[in-house]
């Protein structure tokens, strides 16, 4: 029997809640308990190509800060940006922030960042976290560094990340950052995911031109 929306939020209701109950004492539900900080985004246009050799462009997906302020963890975004801009700043370079909409795809929004970027390298994200480090001149599907399992990426791990990032600028050729390996991480938050995906798809519009984005402090 096919099942549609309602019955998948339902199910995924239920899964939630079966998480916090099991997760009461660590630290990813005190997170999603916690009073979430505001993520504060202005659109100050169309994003244009960037000329400036020393930045990292990082791309954000449609939902990210509009109906997700945190990540599949509990992750604040606004935290999880300063962590991987304040890596991109410890190596001395700058950063832009864009918002793409033709596409949820993580490795797509990656990928376009890094064209529009000075530098030829940016930084895609979306909501739930799942991120990528990508260089303009790789084949969209390719990538310098993948973390593709969102429930297992910590703050240290994003500030890893634009660090990183701002290596590969400067032209070095950094140790990917590590990452913890949980063989239960993906049917754990399967459905929880499934339902990102949905509000992900639900503000893509194919249309729609990127916009670059202000962090407002």
């Amino acid at each position: 029997m096919p099942i549609d929306e309602k019955t998948l939020k339902s199910i995924i209701d239920d899964v939630i809640r079966e998480l916090a109950a099991a997760d009461s004492g660590s630290g990813a539900a005190k997170a999603a308990a916690a009073p979430v900080e505001a993520l504060r985004l202005t659109e100050t246009g169309p994003v244009a190509r960037g000329t400036n050799p020393k930045e990292v462009v990082i791309g954000l997906s449609p939902a990210f800060g509009v109906t997700q302020s945190t990540t599949i963890i509990g992750l604040p975004l606004a935290q999880v940006l300063r962590e991987i801009t304040a890596g991109i700043e410890e190596e001395g370079l700058t950063y832009r922030i864009m918002r793409v909409f033709r596409t949820a795809d993580v490795g797509f929004i990656a990928h376009e960042a890094a064209k529009l970027s000075g530098s030829g390298i940016g930084i895609g994200i979306q909501s739930r976290g799942t991120t990528v480090i990508h260089q303009r001149d790789l084949p969209p599907l390719s990538n310098l560094e993948l973390f593709s399992q969102s429930p297992l990426i910590d703050l240290e791990t994003f500030r890893a990340i634009g660090k990183n990032a701002a290596k590969y600028v400067k032209g070095e050729q950094p140790s990917p950052v590590p990452v913890r390996n949980d063989q239960m991480a993906r049917p754990k938050y399967q459905a929880i995911a499934a339902l990102w995906h949905i509000k992900e798809i639900r503000l893509c519009d194919p249309d729609k031109k990127s916009v670059e984005l202000r962090l407002e402090r």
